[in-house]
């Protein structure tokens, strides 16, 4: 046979069927090909290990005509599953190459190098982790599109490629903690938040939908593809993680580096960027947290502009962030209270960063029953709604209280605060919140574009910025006012404080089913600047969290 083309030559698979051909032309994503068909490397080139690494067939017509034209052999790693894409990729092929095999691999073993920094940390969490697939050893997979390359026998064949063996998520885990010695186990958390956790760590949400799908749906029997092809039995995931210990055991160290949100110095949204800084290191005391996400308050607004250099005395450059959920990847010295793999939130400062060091006395752990990501709309907004109800505004059983501005972020948690402390809540909302409001529990929703306020109140909260003069109209419905946006003569203005005995407190009430998180948008970190540009412009609801 002549010279093979290896698309997607350093890839899973690709970089193995590259080190077992001696007359080969790699092609990778950095050299372009598959979206410019005309550039591809064709000359002398008989045969074609296609690898199609979009989630569309757009543009495969395209590159499959420009290799039919040149090549007359064509192996085509396709998938066990078979999606959409990747059935039209074959039909393609079948119709315009003379000779074509496709190769349909199940789950990789190598995809269980995403769990080595969980590993690390103790734990590995995941949903459906008692349903079995055979994985298979991605060298196999190679081997078998090295000898459909090379030898003839295999045109028109659709070899679908097993381990030896159906194993559960849960035994991988199991065998790679004996294989490496880093002890490490299982566990089991629902679909919908393995899901938000893969879209926390950048999934497109249709991918991670897609593969929690294929994951809980299992697999047929296991097949002897490999071994008919290859004349070797396919190898166990035993061997698998002996071989790749040391991936394990080096992957998930923090990097030196980190991407960080940063100003360096006050203005617009402009004066927001992405930078790359160095990776902090706990001290006594402290640990360092792998962050899963941060969100937007809109006083770092405030912040961002440097209208208020008397409460935030930003050294520049500063990076953004006092919400945070995360991961504990590292502890100092004399930390007893938290270990890595322990999932915290906490208000901290500079947290819109892909980690942050923090006193791991002011960290609380995350609720367990909700995604990690949807934590970080909880320490900033929740305290400052317990503490505006329990320490300033004392509501109790039978209190009529106006929860002005139940919309936003604090507001949604004052609502559920307020009726958990036995009081009745009316609450003000634009027609956009006012479903969301009315679900939490308030007994009256007001539009307060349309309907005057009512007055006799025995505590108005104000959590919405007003002018002085509709804060003095706030004042005259009730008996007290307590307010975290402008100060109202008479009534008692409050900045929240850090309490992590408080946000425990709010954690066990999340994970009671008492209290709700309510996550208005979740966006990538890079999309801090657009948030910070539509919150100028009014366009933002509710709490945004940012996905780091």
């Amino acid at each position: 046979m002549g010279r093979v083309l290896v698309t997607g030559a350093t890839g899973t698979v690709g970089r193995h069927v590259m080190a077992s051909l001696t007359d080969a032309v790699p092609l990778t994503r950095k050299r372009g090909g598959l979206t410019d068909p005309a550039s591809l490397p064709l000359d002398g080139v008989e045969s074609v290990f296609l690898v199609w690494p979009f989630a569309t067939a757009e543009g495969a017509r395209e590159v499959v005509e420009a290799v039919a034209a040149r090549a007359r052999r064509v192996v085509y790693l396709s998938s066990a599953a078979l999606r959409d894409h990747e059935r039209e990729v074959e039909r393609l092929i079948a119709e315009s190459v003379p000779e074509w095999t496709f190769l349909r691999p199940h789950a990789f073993a190598a995809n269980a190098l995403r769990w080595a920094r969980q590993m690390r940390a103790g734990t590995v969490r995941g949903a459906y982790g008692r349903v079995a697939a055979p994985v298979v050893d991605e060298r196999d997979v190679a081997a078998v599109a090295v000898r459909a390359l090379l030898d003839d026998g295999h045109a028109g064949a659709a070899y679908e490629l097993t381990g030896p063996e159906a194993i559960t998520p849960a035994e991988q885990v199991r065998i790679i903690s004996a294989s490496t010695g880093i002890p490490a186990r299982w566990e089991e958390v629902p679909p919908e938040h393995a899901r938000a956790d893969l879209v926390a760590m950048g999934w497109p949400p249709g991918v991670a939908a897609e593969a929690l799908r294929a994951q809980a749906a299992g697999t047929g029997p296991v097949t002897s593809a490999i071994e008919e092809v290859t004349k070797a039995p396919a190898r166990t995931f035993e061997q698998w993680a002996k071989e790749h210990a040391e991936d394990f055991r080096a992957v998930g160290e923090p990097a030196p580096t980190m991407r960080a949100a940063r100003i360096h110095g006050f203005g617009g949204p402009s004066v927001i960027r992405l930078d790359e800084v160095p990776t902090p290191r706990p001290g006594p005391g402290e640990v360092l947290v792998e962050v899963a996400a941060t969100s937007f308050n809109p006083s770092e607004v405030g912040l961002r502009s440097g209208l208020l250099p008397e409460v935030f005395r930003a050294v520049l450059p500063h990076t953004l962030g006092w919400d945070v959920s995360g991961t504990v990847a590292e502890t100092g010295a004399g930390v007893t209270a938290l270990a890595p793999g322990d999932r915290v939130h906490g208000l901290v400062a500079q947290a819109a960063a892909e980690y942050v060091v923090a006193p791991a006395d002011l960290l609380a752990r995350a609720p367990e029953t909700i995604p990690l990501a949807d934590a970080a709309a909880i320490p900033v907004a929740a305290l400052t709604a317990w503490q505006a109800v329990h320490e300033h505004a004392r509501l109790g059983p039978g209190q009529r209280v106006l929860v002005n501005g139940a919309g936003g972020g604090v507001g949604l948690f004052a609502v559920q605060f307020a009726r958990l402390a036995g009081a009745y809540v009316v609450a003000t909302a634009s027609p956009r919140s006012a479903a969301a409001v009315s679900r939490l529990g308030a007994d009256e929703v007001v539009d307060y574009t349309t309907t005057p306020l009512p007055d006799g109140m025995d505590v108005v909260l104000n959590l919405a910025g007003v002018t002085p003069e509709a804060a003095g109209a706030l004042a005259g419905l009730g008996r007290r006012i307590v307010t975290i946006a402008a100060p109202v003569e008479g009534g008692t203005h409050f900045v929240a404080r850090n309490d992590p005995a408080q946000l425990a407190r709010i954690a066990a009430l999340i994970d009671e089913g008492k209290v709700r998180v309510e996550v208005a948008e979740s966006h990538p970190l890079a999309e801090l600047a657009e948030i910070h540009r539509r919150a100028e412009a009014g366009d933002t609801r509710g709490k945004i969290i940012l996905r780091v």
